[in-house]
């Protein structure tokens, strides 16, 4: 026996299909627009996708400093196994580098501090964050908001090529250097941090 849908039904599976291909080409315009950066290292090359609708004033904010080439010959000064890698703030010679006004923390954008992901690195004072990021060797759920300090730390994109660059940088052995600690003995050099304007 055929049956025939009454003609309500019909026009509810179209409305239903037509906005099922509206989500979907939203969200592919949106994966389109998320901005790229490739990190050339001294290990290798790795790159981030930012999240500009999550975290606006993060993902400016750094893209600016990658259009400065601030973080051309820069390194990753702080690297702790099983925690995090830290970068953008120190030069080869380990010289601090100058930098804009601080931006406002963007930590309750509902992105996590996971494996792989990148964050902005920030001084007790949670508004204070200016060019130096982190990238998550594992997942570490306590610096999500509001942990660990009411404030939490603020996510603004994830790593999508090149994880096992960042998880060769937890091999190289660390140590103490002006002061600093957990400074990695063999320089973790980013020789370059440009923009890709091709997906």
């Amino acid at each position: 026996m055929n049956f025939a849908y009454p003609a309500v039904f019909k026009a509810s599976g179209r409305k239903f299909a037509f906005a099922l291909m509206g989500i979907l080409l939203a969200a592919s315009a949106m994966a389109a627009d998320a901005p790229r950066v490739k990190f050339d290292t001294s290990l290798g090359s790795f790159t981030v996708e930012l999240n500009p609708e999550k975290a606006p004033k993060s993902v400016a904010n750094f893209l600016k400093y990658v259009s400065d080439k601030q973080y051309d010959n820069t390194i990753f000064h702080r690297v702790i196994p099983g925690f995090m890698a830290q970068g953008g703030g120190f030069s080869k010679d380990m010289q601090e580098k100058s930098t804009r006004a601080p931006i406002e923390l963007e930590s309750k954008n509902g992105l996590r501090n996971v494996t792989g992901s990148i964050a902005m690195a920030r001084t007790s004072d949670p508004n204070s964050a200016t060019s130096q990021f982190f990238i998550n060797f594992v997942d570490n759920k306590m610096l999500d908001y509001p942990s660990p300090d009411g404030f939490g730390y603020a996510v603004f994109g994830k790593v999508i090529d090149g994880m096992d660059v960042i998880n060769k940088m937890a091999t190289i052995p660390t140590g103490s250097t002006n002061g600093m600690g957990d400074v990695p003995r063999t320089p973790i050099v980013v020789n370059s941090a440009r923009l890709v304007t091709e997906k």
